[in-house]
């Protein structure tokens, strides 16, 4: 199986990635090669769970060649917690999740109720997303045509507004045509074409936590990927838009090893009847329940193997985590490499959980992918670890757009960016 991989690889490699030759058209402000009249178009693609050190394992040459012609980072560091929907929210708003209010993959808000991924009627109530704006409503907002072929909260409409071609989640859609219907958005006429587009794909991370994030089908998912990379990479040079387009393609967190001996059983510790089990796993979100709460603070607060466990005032500054109203009372963290659970939550789970994140975000194992490639991005640089709370306020600069509020620092992504002297005039 592996030779085969190397073999596909190798022949991805050498046919759908050639060296960018760069257009000639100056771009809008100060970044430089763009088709004419504005900034180029910018297309964000997220490969959730794709670990940092996925890209060296030889099962991803497109986007190791994009990497190579581009700009890619030694690693992405989330924001806590290394969950998928906070973070992809983070990225498009460059806050915290404390401030952007998606707080958790699976939340409960007093008002609107419970949260999760396969809540549609949630995942869809823009009410969950208000906290924050995320960019394509500022791009919306600021004259733009935005798409997504998915993205965390592009199913809801967010101040009134949603991008102006978007779809309702389908796990059932394979990556191929999630790329076809990108490139169709961008065979539309001139004045009705996005300039933004998101992409989405949740392969590798399905498979990372059924099997772990060294086994085969993790490899398989990779070889899957990149193939997609390559097909939208084919896809933009028919188009003659390969040269004039942006692509920023990051992941939201990592993956650790994890395993059903490494767990840590809630019952043990405390009393399950007298909390409520907001989220668990890695990380864990508690409320007492009324009457309780001195009991349930003193079991679990106590210092114990494996996990770590504090009042949501008092979690470490380092986590820029702990007052929105989102967040329980109590926060717990697994070890890596370990989860927290309950016995009867475990006794009815039919395949074990083989990989897992939500770690401390700064955790080696937790660091997500970042790649930029395109007109606008200088070539054959890497640079080091940042942090992802500063990718929106790259995106806003590659969209020309006026940033709103953020806690991002554009000095962090200033020196990947190709600057060009514009015209004096005429």
């Amino acid at each position: 199986m592996h030779r085969r991989f190397r073999v596909l690889t190798c022949l991805l490699a050498v046919s759908l990635v050639p060296i960018s030759i760069y257009g000639r058209a100056l771009a809008g402000p100060g970044l430089g090669p763009a088709p004419a009249g504005g900034n180029p178009p910018l297309i964000l693609i997220s490969i959730d769970g794709y670990r940092a050190d996925y890209l060296d394992r030889g099962h991803s040459p497109v986007l190791a060649a994009l990497a190579a012609d581009g700009v890619r980072a030694k690693g992405l560091r989330p924001v806590f917690p290394s969950l998928t929907f906070p973070n992809h929210y983070t990225i498009v708003t460059g806050l915290y999740p404390d401030e952007h209010g998606i707080v958790n993959n699976i939340m409960h808000d007093p008002v609107l109720g419970n949260f999760s991924p396969p809540n549609r009627a949630a995942n869809t109530d823009g009410r969950w997303w208000d906290q924050a704006e995320p960019i394509w409503v500022t791009a919306q907002k600021q004259g733009r045509r935005t798409a997504s072929v998915y993205w965390p909260g592009t199913q809801a409409e967010i101040h009134g507004v949603r991008p102006t071609y978007w779809q309702l989640f389908d796990p059932s859609v394979p990556p191929d045509a999630r790329v076809d219907q990108a490139l169709a958005w961008l065979d539309l006429p001139i004045d009705q074409r996005p300039t933004f587009v998101s992409l989405y794909f949740e392969n590798a991370d399905v498979v990372g936590h059924s099997y772990g994030p060294d086994s085969l089908q993790v490899d398989e998912a990779l070889v899957t990927l990149d193939a997609a990379l390559g097909r939208l990479v084919a896809g933009l040079r028919e188009r003659n838009q390969y040269d004039s387009t942006n692509l920023v393609i990051l992941s939201d967190h990592g993956m650790s090893a994890s395993s059903p001996e490494r767990m840590v059983l809630l019952d043990q510790i405390v009393n399950p009847e007298h909390i409520e089990l907001v989220s668990a796993l890695v990380n864990v979100g508690i409320d007492p329940k009324p009457g309780y709460a001195a009991e349930v603070e003193q079991a679990l607060l106590a210092p114990r193997p494996h996990l770590q466990c504090w009042k949501k005032e008092h979690l470490p500054k380092k986590f820029h985590y702990g007052k929105n109203k989102r967040i329980p009372a109590i926060q717990c963290v697994a070890e890596d490499g370990w989860m927290v659970s309950t016995a009867g939550v475990e006794s009815k789970r039919t395949q074990p959980l083989l990989g897992e994140h939500g770690y401390d975000n700064d955790g080696p194992k937790m660091r997500a992918l970042f790649v930029a490639h395109g007109p606008s991005f200088k070539q054959h640089l890497t640079v080091p670890v940042f942090d992802n709370i500063n990718v929106y306020v790259l995106l806003a600069k590659l969209m020309g757009l006026q940033p709103l509020h953020n806690e991002g620092n554009p000095a962090v992504s200033a020196g990947m960016l190709r600057m060009v002297a514009l015209p004096s005039g005429p």
